[in-house]
């Protein structure tokens, strides 16, 4: 039986073994087969005549494989194996043992691979292959995690936030809106509001700056700046909660009298008159995205 590794991915060097069967002397052969084995070769990290041993020396240690007997006193191999589901760097097993009628089950248990006794060198080493093969799709699966986090987390943006001495970091992804009232900002998500110092336009700035974030607010009004996302309707002759007297006066005078309604929350902003056409604007692109 030949094997054929991925060209794209780079093994170890090295693999590190476990060796459990009751007999000695069959320890002993596996170890010189290993001996000679190459490209991947393999160390034999500890020894164990049976599975109790096995489990109590990997919650201590570590390794890459186990070359697992089945037929052994006490608990046998493919109980250990069943149990190896809950390790936290799980060993790749390899069976070695006399016992074909075990295959089925063994491979059921996500083995690698079966040997039966007597074991030679080549399927040994096609067994070894299928390993290194194992570890290196692991390795760069993980890698690929590892970037893909570490990319979201150089794009994510977040704002600072201090509540009663403690700093939150709210992503702003979850931001619905800011409002100006006196000296002060309120943050808005789905489920909190916040208080913060700064001003809308140095958050504008900010925005501009940080190429994960331009585009996506948009100032309806002197004191609001409102995520595009956030905005399901424009109206006009909307009620505005929570306006201030110099808002209200200021929309009267003006005559417009449009606003926005802000999804999650249900909040409608005040909308100044010559933003209108950009809502409406932001309103098609977000419905022509759905």
């Amino acid at each position: 039986m030949s094997f054929h590794p991925d060209p794209k991915l780079k093994p170890p060097a090295k693999l590190t073994a476990l060796l459990v069967d009751d007999e000695p002397l069959a320890r002993m052969r596996l170890r010189s087969l290993l001996e000679g084995c190459q490209d991947p070769a393999a160390e034999v990290v500890a020894e164990a005549s049976t599975a109790s041993q096995a489990q109590a020396w990997l919650r201590e240690h570590g390794c890459d494989l186990i070359l697992l007997d089945i037929q052994m006193p006490g608990p046998d191999g493919l109980q250990l194996a069943e149990n190896l589901a809950a390790h936290p760097a799980q060993p790749a097993v390899v069976f070695v043992t006399a016992h074909a009628e075990h295959a089925l089950r063994g491979f059921e248990l996500d083995a690698m691979d079966y040997l039966t006794k007597p074991v030679r060198r080549e399927r040994l080493q096609a067994a070894l292959c299928r390993v290194a093969q194992r570890l290196a799709e692991r390795e760069a699966a993980h890698s690929q995690r590892a970037d893909l986090d570490e990319a979201v987390v150089e794009t994510q943006e977040f704002i600072n936030i201090s509540v009663r001495g403690r700093l939150l970091r709210v992503p702003l992804s979850e931001v619905l809106y800011f409002k100006a009232d006196l000296k002060y900002l309120t943050l808005r998500t789905a489920t909190q509001s916040y208080v913060m110092d700064g001003s809308l336009s140095e958050l504008e700035t900010r925005f501009a700056a940080k190429p994960s974030a331009q585009g996506k607010f948009l100032r309806v009004h002197r004191n609001a700046l409102v995520a595009k996302s956030a905005v399901r309707e424009l109206l006009r002759g909307a009620p505005i909660g929570g306006s201030s007297e110099e808002e209200e006066a200021e929309g009267a005078e003006a005559g417009d009298g449009w606003a926005v309604r802000i999804a999650s929350v249900n909040e409608w902003l005040a909308v100044s008159r010559r933003q209108v056409a950009a809502v409406r604007e932001a309103l098609a692109k977000g419905n022509r995205k759905e």
